[in-house]
């Protein structure tokens, strides 16, 4: 039958708001030793979204900005790709491979964890 992305996905999920500065996202990051924090819906129907230590170098850094005046909600990515919890691992690494992304929230009807080209790696092998 093969894993599916509920089988190796991170299920302790760390979440900024939209309305939170890159310097606090960086913190939260540093902190937790993440390198993307998902970022929280405004409301039952909004769309979650992430935010990424590359969006930061690029969008912030690159550009000279202060992370402690941009905030999450100027450079994340929103709508973010999102993966059923009954996808196959095989599927979820061919979704990565055709779009570029590292990782992606779990998601049916509410966050439930996190899938990333690290997860594939260290439990489906």
């Amino acid at each position: 039958m093969g894993l599916k992305a509920k089988d190796i996905m991170t299920t302790e999920v760390v979440t900024i708001e939209p309305s939170a500065t890159v310097a606090e996202a960086v913190a939260l990051m540093k902190e937790k030793g993440l390198r993307a924090l998902i970022v929280e819906r405004t409301n039952e129907e909004d769309a979650y979204g992430i935010v990424t230590e590359t969006d930061i170098v690029y969008k912030v850094v690159a550009q000279g900005l202060s992370p402690q005046s941009v905030l999450v909600r100027e450079i994340m990515t929103k709508p973010c790709i999102v993966v059923n919890p009954d996808l196959s691992v095989e599927n979820v690494a061919r979704l990565f491979a055709r779009t570029g992304i590292r990782r992606a929230p779990v998601i049916r009807e509410r966050l439930l964890g996190v899938i990333s080209v690290t997860d594939i790696i260290r439990k489906a092998l």
